[in-house]
């Protein structure tokens, strides 16, 4: 068996050239390369293609290259979570284009593959949708997404062998494992390298034939950024209400994925006696609560990019596999954050004009792909206007997509493009309600 050349992080960095499309694995900062990257800072490399789910963190992992300047264009999904992305893209320092999370890892998936594209509802219908060729399929608009390759591509694994065979821990599958396949160059970055022979091949996520230099190079606390140890999640009262109502929405063996924000709070309200399971798009399905303490060199990452536990049962996919589950219908219940709805059940959670876009996330996947699509929200934004309005005036996640909507005054149900209040939340009366929404609304006959 052939054995893959042992570099160390700044004799890699070196082979990557200015003007190189590189792709970058990790969620956060997790499963990133963080050595490779920083090595990379160090070098006089410019006007890279940077190709990810996020630019790492302000002064961490990609983050480190924006500092510096060595990035021209950024492709990818979250790039919001690094302030310094969105100053640099608002400022012209830096071209980016936004992808769905979903179309993102698919696009990688399909370029390794050899395959120039495919057709996906996802985003039909939205900003990100534009100039993009549309086809009927089924009934559905479909946006077409091209293939995606990359001349370099870094990756993080938890052990490899001297063939170069990867084993990634936990939720670091994400990207790596698409992007293994779609590079001319892939370059593997690991806690520790094994004899041949070492490795149980049931175990392995990317085979050596992908991987053409080895990294050894340890994962710290330091590079983990936010996802470094378990934090503490925003518990006010009118969220936790939010939060527990729709819990009541869900039933026993129910597959949930929960969205950042007041869904994230459901979590640790989930007992075993619900029979729930939860997803996260990241790559976990069997979700368990928040650890005690401890961080994710120790644990599994959700979409908060937080650590979480994994419940007996669970099992860890990456992020191509992910969304298959989320496109293909595999998903019960997605319950998310929102901007606007409007009457009809569109929903739009994800930009404000004015700001850079650049921060879609999985939601515009899961918003055409759960089988049933549950809003949590505040009823006014912060100057006291309503969210609930007669046509979304913000850019748009999904059309006609909710299914259920809970605020902190009233849950309301959408069928056949019609808004139709259901509850009132205790203490709340139908006219301050009415006075609150920005939007007609019928009232369900059996209305509690």
């Amino acid at each position: 068996m052939k054995r893959v050349p042992q570099l160390t992080p700044q004799t890699a960095a070196k082979r990557i050239p200015t003007g190189a499309a590189v792709m970058v694995g990790g969620f956060g900062m997790t499963g990133t390369p963080a050595h490779l990257l920083h090595a990379l800072a160090e070098t006089d490399t410019r006007e890279l293609t940077y190709i990810a789910n996020n630019i790492g963190e302000p002064g961490l992992g990609g983050g480190r290259l924006l500092r510096n300047g060595q990035i021209s264009k950024a492709i990818g999904s979250f790039f919001t979570s690094n302030p310094e992305a969105v100053a640099a893209a608002q400022s012209g320092a830096i071209a980016f284009e936004l992808l769905p999370q979903g179309n993102l890892t698919e696009a990688i998936r399909a370029g390794g593959a050899g395959i120039g594209g495919f057709y996906t509802p996802t985003a039909a219908g939205t900003p990100l949708a534009a100039g993009s060729e549309i086809r009927r399929i089924n009934g559905r608009d479909h946006v077409f997404v091209p293939g995606l390759r990359a001349d370099v591509a870094l990756l993080r694994a938890r052990r490899a062998d001297e063939a170069g065979n990867l084993v990634y821990h936990m939720t670091e599958q994400n990207f790596n494992k698409a992007m293994a396949t779609a590079a001319d160059l892939v370059i593997a970055e690991v806690d520790e390298i094994l004899p041949l022979g070492s490795l149980d091949p049931n175990t392995i996520h990317s085979p050596g034939n992908y991987v053409d230099a080895l990294v050894h190079a340890p994962a710290t606390l330091a590079e983990m950024g936010s996802s470094a140890m378990a934090q503490a999640t925003r518990t006010d009262e009118k969220r936790l209400q939010i939060a527990r109502r729709a819990l009541a929405e869900l039933q026993p063996g129910d597959v949930v994925n929960l969205g950042v924000g007041i869904p994230t709070l459901i979590a640790d309200m989930i007992t075993p006696a619900h029979g729930i399971i939860l997803h996260t798009e990241n790559g976990l399905l069997g979700v368990g609560p928040a650890p005690a303490s401890g961080g994710a060199l120790d644990y599994p990452v959700n979409a908060g990019k937080l650590p979480v536990t994994a419940l007996p049962g669970a099992s860890y996919f990456d992020s191509a596999d992910s969304f298959a589950m989320i496109r293909g219908g595999h998903i019960d219940v997605a319950v998310m954050g929102g901007l606007q709805v409007d009457a009809a059940g569109n929903l739009a959670n994800w930009s404000v004009p004015g700001k850079a876009l650049l921060g879609v996330g999985g939601a515009m996947d899961l918003a055409s792909g759960a089988r049933r699509l549950i809003i949590t929200m505040t009823h006014c934004d912060r100057q006291g206007r309503p969210k609930l309005v007669p046509r979304c005036s913000l850019p748009l996640t999904a059309k006609c997509a909710v299914d259920f909507l809970i605020t902190e005054l009233a849950v309301f149900a959408f069928s056949a493009g019609q808004m139709r209040l259901v509850e009132l939340m205790p203490g709340v009366e139908l006219d301050k309600l009415r006075a609150k929404t920005g939007t007609a609304f019928a009232i369900h006959p059996k209305l509690r």
